[in-house]
């Protein structure tokens, strides 16, 4: 039996792992804290480029393959961004308790 290509399914291997890298490179510190998180902004960054690649090289008719890999390194990033940015809102940090009293100023005499 042969083994399915993983074209067949949308995945282009090249693209992948050139927006995984261009998401792993760019992971910033605050996602690093929250495994869940960086787990998925990695594989928003990955997915991003391995899909989005082939619509912008279309739009922007970049018939050489050589272009392909920097554009999903590109798309990698911004896809990583952007699964940072809603994880955020989707999963956020640790709450910090809120004081239940006011803090008082202290004021020094000179």
């Amino acid at each position: 039996m042969e083994s399915p290509d993983l074209k067949e399914y949308g995945i282009d291997v090249g693209l992948l792992i050139s927006g995984l890298f261009g998401a792993i490179l760019l992971t910033s510190k605050g996602s690093a804290m929250n495994l869940g998180r960086t787990i998925s902004s990695l594989i928003g960054g990955a997915a991003s480029a391995n899909y989005i690649t082939p619509v912008v090289v279309n739009i922007a008719k970049l018939d050489d393959t050589h272009y392909h890999y920097g554009i999903a390194f590109l798309l990698g990033f911004l896809g990583l961004k952007g699964i940072e940015y809603f994880s955020s809102k989707i999963l956020p940090d640790e709450v910090l308790p809120t004081p239940t009293h006011p803090v008082k100023r202290v004021r020094r005499h000179k």
